[in-house]
């Protein structure tokens, strides 16, 4: 593309872009956006939605179209800070940049852009960027905000129609039968459920049930070969180990995780072995419990693996344990607003206080009996009772 006509050419993928339709319902994230911010950074995994999402924050600047700018960064000939001058001088008032990722020296680019154009930026990136292993740092530049996959509160919205407000942890644990029976009144949480755990945590669903786990597999190689192949600096003949890596994860029940066994039938070391696992977190088709990293180094051995979410069992899982969905739903959806650790008492400690113990609908108290600020979440029930609270209900946290 002759660099000359290439702001001409963007602006007329730019024009077709705006002139799409906007999706009504408005993630999670968007009411986190501090709008004032002169640079906005979304990161996340492929296929959860940030193109719409920057699309959305986008028209809520209420600007003419003209004043504003959409790129893919793996469409542009020019430096991301050319464009931005060039478009700037043209009265441009906000630019759109996205899989920011694909651009060359992106980070440096922001950083000019900040310094030296006055113009907005919202851009979209992998969530495998290696933001604070910038050389330029872009934490006092860039507001970088972290979007993930559909919760089942929000899959209710999108393919239902049911909007429902967000619940805070300490509403759920001091009034979940209450809820629970208000939300029963409506619709049958356990079906609607059942359906998010095979369809729901990406919101391409939308287009279709039969090609949605065709589409989640394309995404996970693409993940693969070209974000984390190309940010690593991995070979493909390691990029296939890692896939691997990722199929031993699936069938490893979390309670009897064992790294030395796991780094001996991937065929790689332990030391590579956490640099894999680093990279699998990194680009979020892991959660990783306990074994915090430092500069890519794993500080202790990680106490629970599970993948990021439950629909990525379906693809990855010869075999699916029970325990590891319902555990591994649980973590996704109490993790984005609180902390959660590792307990040698029940599975997991959460915020410092609470204890949960995730299981059937026949699980007991029998392992957090007399503890204090325990809860039993179980799967396969409607509607709890004291300190017996529904599984489903956690996917109203966000």
């Amino acid at each position: 593309m002759d660099k000359n006509i290439s702001l001409e050419k963007l602006t007329q993928l730019s024009n077709l872009y705006f002139s799409l339709p906007t999706a009504n319902f408005k993630r999670y994230l968007f009411s986190k956006i501090d709008f004032k911010s002169k640079l906005i950074g979304i990161l996340g995994q492929r296929g959860v939605g940030k193109t719409t999402l920057i699309k959305q924050i986008a028209e809520n600047y209420n600007l003419e179209q003209s004043k504003m700018l959409y790129i893919s960064a793996d469409n542009i000939v020019d430096s991301l800070s050319n464009i931005a001058i060039k478009f700037s001088s043209y009265g441009g008032k906000l630019l759109i940049i996205d899989e920011i990722h694909k651009a060359q020296n992106f980070a440096l680019e922001l950083k000019t852009i900040y310094d030296f154009v006055d113009i907005k930026v919202i851009f979209s990136g992998s969530s495998a960027l290696e933001i604070e292993n910038s050389k330029i740092d872009l934490s006092r530049r860039v507001l970088f905000y972290e979007l993930h996959s559909l919760s089942f509160r929000e899959f209710l919205a999108i393919k239902y129609d049911i909007n429902l407000p967000i619940l805070k942890l300490d509403n759920i644990l001091n009034s979940h039968q209450d809820i629970a029976t208000s939300i029963k009144k409506q619709f049958k949480p356990l079906e609607y459920f059942n359906y998010y755990k095979e369809f729901g945590t990406y919101p391409f669903f939308t287009e279709g049930e039969l090609g949605y786990n065709l589409r989640l597999n394309e995404i996970i190689n693409i993940i693969l070969d070209s974000e984390v192949a190309t940010i690593y600096n991995v070979d493909s003949d390691k990029i296939n180990t890692i896939r691997k890596l990722l199929h031993l994860l699936c069938s490893s029940v979390p309670v009897e995780l064992n790294i030395q066994n796991i780094a001996k039938e991937s065929g790689i070391s332990r030391n590579t072995l956490y640099s894999y696992l680093y990279y699998l977190k990194k680009a979020n088709l892991i959660e990783i419990i306990g074994g915090n990293f430092k500069n890519k180094k794993l500080l202790n051995k990680p106490d629970k693996i599970f993948l990021e979410n439950i629909n990525l069992y379906n693809i990855l899982c010869d075999t699916q344990n029970t325990g590891s969905l319902r555990e591994s739903f649980f973590v996704s959806q109490i993790k984005i607003y609180s902390q959660i650790k590792y307990s040698n008492i029940g599975d997991f400690k959460v915020n410092d206080k609470y204890i949960f113990e995730v299981g059937g609908k026949n699980k007991s108290f029998e392992q957090i009996k007399d503890i204090a600020n325990s809860f039993v979440v179980a799967d396969d029930i409607e509607v709890g009772f004291g300190n017996k609270i529904p599984l489903w209900l956690f996917g109203f946290l966000y």
